[in-house]
């Protein structure tokens, strides 16, 4: 089977395009990059998803897709979390309804729901973002709903945030702390309880999807979760490192990173600004009915997972040039106030 993988050399579509070789799939990824450790057996189409010609000449011969591409947050470019989220999105369904492909998998995002006024997070929790990349990505779940009452199916999947081995973007700041003892932060005391997906397992929930003829959304995160400060206490022990954990008033805290933000001076968006500090999670009742998934890491063992993961590629890692914003390293900017204090 012939499978595209828009967003491939990414850090979540090149998850994605491996499980997808194990299986046996013929892979093409579809990116304007290249990664140096691309399998000789996945073919690369280079393009931007918003060059329609491009897409359509990525689409020949393809049976499924597997949607990857997205502006993330740290990116912080509101422009583009409309043309690619939005507007390539909606290239990509045109073209592959045109194409006669069997199945679309969309990888949306949790931020669709902004801060849910109760949780866990179901089927039935309207969405309602709250900054321009939550907007961007539930647009692009609508226009995916007006190709399916045209013939395509396509199942939705949304996940909570991310993380395995090889996730950095944010994750590698906390890392390299924790790594040099340095102290770590929590917005708060640090007691709101905070639901992550292994890409290990996401990949997983992708691959179940694309053998469906239903049109779905599968709701994707791990069963095995705590608050987020015993995810930071547990990965700290874990480390053997002597990082204190330390709260940061809620308020003014978020103030400033919303200023910093803006100003250009801080990596954080304005997603972590409204949900580090806040409680969200998903029921994934539905989902494990729906395509028999189950997920196989707590948060614990991911975000473990993920710390042991950079500090044997940290050397590695600290020399990427050009990769995706969640496979390289990041500038702190005004965070260095915080690696600085005593």
């Amino acid at each position: 089977m012939k499978t595209l993988v828009t967003g491939g050399s990414g850090y979540f579509g090149e998850v994605v395009a491996q499980r997808l070789l194990e299986r046996g799939d013929s892979v093409r990824v579809f990116d304007l990059v290249d990664n140096e450790d691309r399998p000789r057996e996945v073919e690369l189409t280079r393009g931007d998803v918003r060059d329609r010609d491009a897409v359509r000449r990525a689409m020949q011969g393809v049976e499924v897709v597997h949607h990857n591409v997205a502006q993330v947050p740290l990116a912080k470019n509101r422009h583009e979390f409309w043309s690619v989220n939005v507007d390539g999105t909606r290239i990509v369904l045109d073209e592959a309804l045109k194409a006669g492909v069997r199945k679309v998998v969309l990888v949306s995002s949790s931020a669709i729901y902004g801060v849910p006024d109760a949780n866990p997070v179901t089927l039935a929790t309207r969405p309602s973002p709250r900054e321009a990349y939550g907007r961007a990505k539930l647009e692009g779940e609508e226009y995916a709903k007006t190709v399916t009452s045209r013939g395509l199916s396509v199942s939705v999947v949304r996940p909570r945030t991310i993380l395995g081995h090889g996730r950095l973007g944010i994750f590698q700041i906390l890392f390299e702390w924790v790594r040099r003892s340095r102290p770590v932060y929590l917005l708060g005391d640090g007691h709101n309880r905070y639901q992550f997906v292994h890409a290990d397992d996401l990949a997983a929930a992708c691959l179940l999807a694309d053998g469906r003829k239903e049109n779905d959304v599968l709701l994707c995160g791990t069963d095995r979760f705590g608050t987020m400060r015993e995810l930071l206490e547990g990965l700290v022990a874990h480390a053997g490192s002597r990082s204190s954990v330390r709260s940061l008033p809620f308020k003014p805290t978020v103030v400033a990173m919303k200023v910093t933000s803006k100003l250009g001076v801080s990596p954080l968006g304005d997603y972590h600004s409204l949900m580090y500090g806040r409680e969200m999670f998903f029921d994934i009742t539905s989902t494990s009915e729906a395509i028999g998934w189950k997920p196989k890491y707590s948060n614990a063992e991911m975000i473990a997972d993920s710390y042991d993961w950079y500090v044997a590629h940290r050397e590695e890692v600290l020399r990427r040039h050009g990769a995706s914003h969640h496979r390289s390293p990041v500038k702190l900017g005004v965070l260095k106030l915080l690696e600085r204090l005593p």
